[in-house]
């Protein structure tokens, strides 16, 4: 697999998806999926940054989709060119809540941690 969720991420990931389905236009596609979609985007002070979204569209011509503890992944093949192995946790500590990307194209991250060059 190219990327790698862990079981953790998992757990939440699904966690947020049970929540979008509660909401009153249910968050799901016709066909009742729901993707977790990994992108990098342009930004930051480094250049790059990761995005993790919860989203209803998979495109089989420009996405590619793994599958991890139950959780469907979809990564666009330009942002996978940049993600290729990296490994997605969520991490529930006391002075650090949220989901984190290692990635191990990122050649220099910025000072907080939150964009990337390559």
């Amino acid at each position: 697999m190219a990327i790698t969720l862990t079981e953790k991420a998992a757990t939440e990931v699904r966690r947020f998806m049970e929540e979008q389905r509660g909401q009153p236009e249910g968050g799901m596609t016709p066909n009742g999926k729901l993707y977790l979609r990994l992108a990098v985007r342009g930004g930051g002070c480094s250049g790059f940054q990761h995005k993790l979204d919860l989203d209803t569209a998979y495109n089989p011509e420009k996405d590619e989709l793994l599958e991890a503890h139950g959780v469907d992944v979809v990564v666009d093949r330009k942002s996978l060119l940049y993600v290729d192995g990296a490994i997605v946790d969520f991490h529930d500590e006391l002075n650090r809540r949220g989901f984190s990307v290692k990635n191990p194209s990122a050649k220099s991250t910025c000072g907080c941690g939150s964009s990337f060059s390559v």
